[in-house]
Order: structure tokens, then sequence, then C-alpha cells
């Protein structure tokens, strides 16, 4: 089977399809299609063979943008099987079939119906099968080929990104590099030259040019002054067929401007000014402008202005306005018309920032000169000084005289000057003023802690015009005089240790004066003489306006008493001198050994536990419910108390309690003791409490004159011998107990009665090296020693 094709990309080609159509086929089909056999020797049968594949497909061409009013014809399909009699039917599926391109299904042509755009889409896959018409069934396997579109120019080139803004500076070499340009052809670049894109300039020379293949645009003169053109506007043509006749073009604008560089001095546009300022003029005040012209922008035109000579270069100053680029001339100082009518000035402006580049078209600054007139006017009177300082003491009588202040009429007229105090503020009500004399006095008594210095205003005013005033500033510094007693620099919380020691310093004091140091410190320190002496503290003058306080004796109990006062007096350096006194509270706390405070108060002792109001409480209410308890039980037990005579029938085995306790060995009232330590106190024969006895015993003097012979070990033997024969006695066991301590020992007693009434030189303050644990003994025994030394 062969493909042919009537696809031509020139007149010279579509001649030639021309002549292929005329003479077949088969000279132009790219792929031959073979069968498959073999030839024997001469003489030999043929023998054919089933062919492999009875087709094979190659590409087709379609030109784009075809106008004709006849489909395009593509190509031709045909199969080895077509004998020509119109039994192999041809199909054509795939892209486009049936609708872009048709075949004809017995001749196999391909025809193209509609107009194809190879920028929309450049190729179309299709599938060709061969079938029996009669059978419909393939006689060939399906095969797929390729239509492409052929390109031909259609598009003209395009400046995506037109139209452009660009800027290059001033005075720049010819052929520096301003933009570059570029244009997109959508025709095939790989075909023919249709994508093949040249550019060059239609609008800007001589100023401009641009390469035609890069499309790079450069300046083509030397030396482009903005100053004299800014702005350009340049036309790029880009142009496709590589810039051939009939080749299709686009074109864009390219505005360039210059910018600026500093290639211009600053220029005055005079050589001499003249300017009239009023000797009036207030110091530090604007007088007049001057400005020089520069042609560039920007800070290229920047500039300062300066005064290099003149006999004013004293009296004025010029500064620079960067918003204006003015010259503002200033007034330094005063201006007066009597001395000096006129002043000479020259002034120079130059720019800031400076290009090297063009410093040969410096220099790059200008000069001119200014004469400044000075015009009279009647000015207000001129006082003395600038401003005055004066004294005067405190307290001083109405009507002191404080200090004179001096105005004169500076113009020849010299008319005369009143003085007043206009009293708007609080502090000029303290002061009047002669109006014609200028002497301030005082209107009240002054007082320098109050206010030490006072700030007043006094104007002066001509009397031939009223409204020309000046005005002077006059500070007075009250003087001081002693006039009050020193006092306690505050309120001191002072406190003493349990554990002092005799001369021990507990606290530091300082006075304070409200007079002038000339009248307060130095300050004394003492006790007041008319008071007898203070037994527990004293008072040092540590002679550099503080004073220590000091202990006199040893220990403190704040038990016996937590407050003491001492009163002291204090004096200062004053002429004459004053002095007052005051009190000072001392209160009594226990300390650790190194002196720290412990606790002042009973109820701290709860604080430094870290209790609060509530846990006390609860604690409280605790104690109360266990008391409760405890008395319940008691009340409970006595009710239920057996009685002593147990019945006879009971013949347990019973232990008689006496629930009787003494009230310890200080309890000399509620148990008599004196018959245990001597038995012949007994007063009388005394029969048990637990039986009723029937039997006499011994007679009362046989048995006192016994006891008298015996001690008491003796006596409680003879007790024990009586209980074991008494026949009366119950049949189980009694216990009874005597507190009988044996004969009194040569070693003395042991017990703490009557200790604290015993005098002793024994020092308890080893205690306070045992711990925390032993603190509340050794506070114990350190108080019953004060109380002792006391």
């Amino acid at each position: 089977m062969r493909i042919t094709s009537t696809s031509c990309i020139c007149p010279v080609l579509v001649c030639l399809c021309f002549v292929q159509r005329c003479y077949g086929t088969a000279h132009h089909s790219s792929i031959k299609v073979t069968r498959n056999q073999t030839k024997h020797t001469e003489g030999e049968t043929e023998v054919h063979h089933r062919p492999k594949r009875g087709w094979v497909w190659n590409q087709f061409f379609v030109l784009e943008e075809h106008m004709g009013p006849d489909p395009q014809y593509v190509g031709k399909l045909h199969s080895n099987s077509d004998k020509g009699d119109g039994s192999v039917k041809y199909i054509l599926t795939g892209e486009g079939a049936g609708t872009i391109f048709i075949i004809d299904d017995t001749t196999g042509d391909i025809h193209s119906t509609k107009s194809l755009d190879r920028e929309q889409k450049t190729h179309y896959v299709l599938h060709a099968q061969a079938i029996d018409r009669r059978t419909n069934k393939p006689l060939e396997p399906e095969s797929e080929f390729i239509i492409k579109v052929q390109d031909i120019n259609d598009n003209a080139p395009k400046f995506t990104d037109g139209p452009y803004i660009v800027t290059v500076p001033e005075m720049s070499d010819m052929g520096t590099s301003v933009l570059q340009v570029t244009a997109t052809d959508a025709d095939d670049p790989t075909y023919g030259n249709s994508a093949r894109v040249v550019y060059s300039i239609l609008q800007g020379q001589p100023y401009f040019s641009v390469d035609p293949k890069t499309g790079v645009i450069r300046t083509a003169l030397h030396n482009m002054d903005r100053e004299a053109r800014e702005h350009y506007s340049v036309v790029i043509q880009a142009k496709d067929m590589a810039g051939q006749v009939g080749g299709l073009s686009g074109s864009t604008t390219v505005n360039i401007t210059l910018t600026d560089v500093n290639d211009n001095p600053p220029r005055f546009p005079q050589k001499h000014y003249q300017l009239y300022v009023p000797e009036s003029a207030q110091v530090g005040s604007a007088v007049g402008k001057i400005k020089a012209n520069d042609a560039d922008t920007g800070s290229n035109a920047d500039m300062t202005y300066s005064i290099t000579n003149g006999d004013g270069i004293g009296v004025f100053s010029i500064s620079t306005d960067k918003d204006t680029r003015e010259g503002i001339l200033s007034l330094k100082k005063p201006l007066n018309y009597e001395k000096k009518k006129s002043y000479t000035l020259n002034i120079e402006g130059a720019n800031t920032h400076l290009d090297f580049r063009f410093s040969h078209l410096g220099p790059f600054k200008d000069a001119t000169m200014l004469k400044v007139i000075v015009g009279d006017v009647d000015e207000p009177p001129l006082f003395s000084m600038p401003s005055y300082v004066m004294e005067v003491y405190e307290n001083a009588k109405i009507g002191t005289i404080v200090g004179t202040v001096l105005a004169q009429d500076p113009d020849s007229a010299n008319s005369l000057v009143r003085y007043f105090i206009n009293h708007r503020t609080e502090e000029e009500r303290f002061f009047n003023i002669d109006a014609n004399t200028g002497t301030i006095k005082t209107s009240k008594v002054l007082d320098r802690e109050e206010t030490p210095w006072y700030n007043i205003t006094v104007t002066a005013s001509e009397n031939d015009n009223p409204d020309l005033l000046s005005h002077v500033s006059v500070g007075i510094r009250v003087l001081d005089v002693n006039d009050n007693p020193p006092e306690l620099a505050r309120e001191y919380d002072i406190v003493v240790c349990e554990n002092s020691k005799p001369g021990q310093v507990i606290h530091t004091i300082t006075a304070t004066d409200k007079d002038d140091f000339a009248n307060g410190p130095r300050f004394n320190f003492f006790l007041d003489e008319r008071l007898p002496m203070n037994p527990n503290f004293t008072l040092k003058d540590n002679e550099d306006n503080t004073a220590s306080i000091l202990t006199r004796r040893r220990r403190f109990s704040r038990t016996m008493q937590d407050v003491y006062y001492l009163p002291i007096m204090i004096s200062d350096g004053g002429i004459p001198s004053l002095s007052s006194s005051s009190t000072l509270t001392i209160r009594v706390c226990a300390c650790e050994r190194d002196g720290r405070v412990r606790t002042c108060h009973a109820e701290a002792f709860l604080s430094s536990a870290g209790l609060s109001t509530g846990a006390l409480i609860a604690i409280l209410l605790c104690v109360v419910i266990l008391l409760a308890i405890v008395v319940l039980f008691i009340t409970l037990r006595r009710g239920k108390k057996e009685p002593l005579i147990i019945s006879e029938e009971d013949v347990r085995e019973n232990v008689v309690t006496y629930d009787d306790e003494g009230g310890g060995e200080e309890d000399t009232e509620a148990f008599d003791i004196t018959a245990l330590r001597n038995p012949a106190a007994a007063e009388e024969f005394k029969y048990r409490r637990d039986i009723r006895p029937e039997v006499k015993l011994t007679p009362r003097h046989q048995t006192l004159s016994t006891l008298e012979s015996i001690d008491v070990q003796e006596f409680i033997k003879q007790r024990l011998s009586e209980a074991d024969l008494d026949p009366s006695v119950p049949p189980y066991d009694s216990l009874q107990t005597y507190a009988y301590e044996g004969q009194r020992s040569e070693a003395g007693s042991i017990s703490s009665l009557d200790s604290a009434t015993t005098q002793s030189d024994q020092d308890y303050h080893y205690l306070g090296d045992w711990g925390p644990e032993f603190k509340k003994l050794a506070e114990l025994y350190g108080e019953i020693e004060s109380e002792r030394t006391t």
C-alpha cells in the first residue's frame, strides 16, 4: 500500500505535486509496502504467502489558513488488497475525523474541509483501516498516522512588555546601554524565516540607536544635556522574515528620560544686594533672605550659604533653608543706629554634593556682596543690666529696701523713664517699686523656709511714649536667719534586746533643721540636766550631727517592763543657738545571739509561727472540745464508782484505790505529810478506814510511847503486822501506801521547792549555746538573773 500527499510549501512544490498526480503516486511514496514472496528458479511455480502487513502509514502535511472554495486535498490511502473493484472500504477515525478531515471510502482520498491554524493546533493524530465491504472484516490491521499543519507567515512580531519607560543619566558616553526590548513571533521558529525578527528604530534618531539582532537601545550622541532636553520618545520596530520585503512587523514606544547629574554650579542673579534692617530688630530673628540659582535638581542643587568676609560677620549669621534652598540672614547682636549705620557682608553659596567627573565645569560655588543698612527707630528704655540679682533677709520689716534697677532712653531725646511691677504673679505681690527711682521694697514679711527665691519682672517705659516698654528679670534671694530649732529627722523605732550588755549601742539618731546650713548644723545632742540620771540608757554625741543611744545596765525583761522613754535635747549651731527637746521610745524585745529581733510582744510568738487568726480559733476550739470530753469522762466515771465495802459474797481479789492527788510538793495544806516525816507527830491512833473494827487495840498512851521510840520504818512495819493479825480484816488483800522517803540525806534535798529564793552565782549563758530546743529555758533563767541583778 502507498500513501500520496499533495501538501506543498512553495509554488515549485505545488507544480511538482501536480505532475505527481498526472503520472501516478508510485514515485512519491516515501514508504513502500512489500509482500512476503519466495522466488523460485525458472520454470517453477511461484508460491504466495500471507503478508505480515499490508500497509504502513507516513505523516501527511496540510497548509494552514487555506482559503480556497474547495476542500484542501491532503493525501491518499491505498491498500495492496484493493484491486480497484470497490470491494475495499477505507475508514478514518481520530482527531478531526469526519469534521475536519473526510475520506473517500472507495478511493481513500483525504480532504481538509476547514481552514486550520497552526498556532492553535500543530498536528492531528488519526487512525486508518481497510475492511472488506461485503463482510465488514478488516483486511489490514488499524494503523496510526499524523497530519501536520504546515506553518505560513501569518503572525506579526509583538512587544508584550511595551510601552517602556526608562531613564539614563545625562552627559553619558555614546553607546551607553539604555534598555533591551524583545519582540515575540507566534510563527514556527524551526521552519523558514517566519519567526526570525530584526529590530530597527523608526523615531528617536540621532539621539539613540538599536541593535538589529539583540534589540539593545543605546545612546548615539555625546554629552546629552538634561537642562537642554529632558524627555525623548523612541519608536522601535520588529520585523519578521529577517526584515525581507513581505515580512510582518510590530512596533513599540520607549519613553526615555535623562536624569540629572551635578554639572551646573550655583549662580547668584546679582553681584550686589542691599538690605534694610531696623535697629529694633530682635536678636536671633531673621532679617532677610538671599538665593542662588542652580539648574540642577534634587540633591545636585543642594547648597550651603556662608559669610566669608565683611565688617558685619560678627553681627549677622546666615543659615540654609533646605526646602527652598534660600539663605536666611539672622541677627546675632543688637543693632544701634546711633553707633553704626551700615554693614557689608560677602556671601557665598556652594554645592554640597559634588561629582568629580564634572569638576572641569566648576568651581561649583558663587559669591555676592550684601550691604545692610540700619534704620533709626524710637527705641524703648534700655536697662543697665540684662538681669538683676538682689538679696534680703527673711523676717525683714515691710518696706525694707531690696535693691534698685536703672533704665535709660537710648535715643538722643533721652526721655524720662518710669518703672512698675505688674503684680500678675503671687511672687510679685511681695514687692513694690518706686516709679521714679526704680527702688524695690518689700510689701510683705518673707519666710525663707517657705520661699527661698523670688523671680519678678520689672517694666520700664518712656514718659513721652508709654507704648514703648522694656522688661528685665530680677531675682531676689531670701537670706536665712536662725528662726527654726532643730528636730529629729524622723520618728525612730528603737529596740533594745533582753540580753543587751552595758555600754552597747542600740541605735543612732540624727536631726534636721529647716534653716540654712549656716544656722543649722552642727547639731549638739545631750540629756536634760534638769532631770535625774536615767539608770537604763544614756546618750553619746558623735560630733558628726548624729548621736548614739547606749545601755547603762545588763539585761532587760519585757515581762517586767516592755517600753522605756528617754528625753533628749538637740541644739543647732546658729547665732543665737536654738534647741528643742524630744522623747525617744525604746521597746524591749527578744533577740537572737547575733542581735536579730525575734519578737517584741506576746502575740508575736504566734505570728512568728506563721499562724493566722483562723488557725488560732481552730486550735482554741479543739482545746475546748478536748476539755469537755475529759470533764464528761470524769463525770461518768465518778457516777459508776463502786463502794469501798464489798459484799462478802464477792471473793475476788481487789485493790482499793483512793483518787486523792495532792497539790504537789508545794501543796502543804491539802495533805499533811508531817506524820510521815516524824511518826511522833501523829496525834492519835487511827483505825483503818475500809473496815469497822470490833476489837479494841492497844491503848492510846501506850501507842504514843511506842511511836516516840521508833522511827518511821519501824512504824510502818508495826502497821503491817497489825494489819496481818487483825481478825476483822476482809478475806481479800488490801493495799495501803505510805509516802515514806527515808531519813534525811546529808547531801541535802534535790527538790526545786524554794529554789527561787536561793541565791546562786550560777551563770546560765551556756544554755543559749544548746540550740533552739533550750531557747525558752535560756530566756527564763536569763529573766531570773536579770531580776536578781536589778
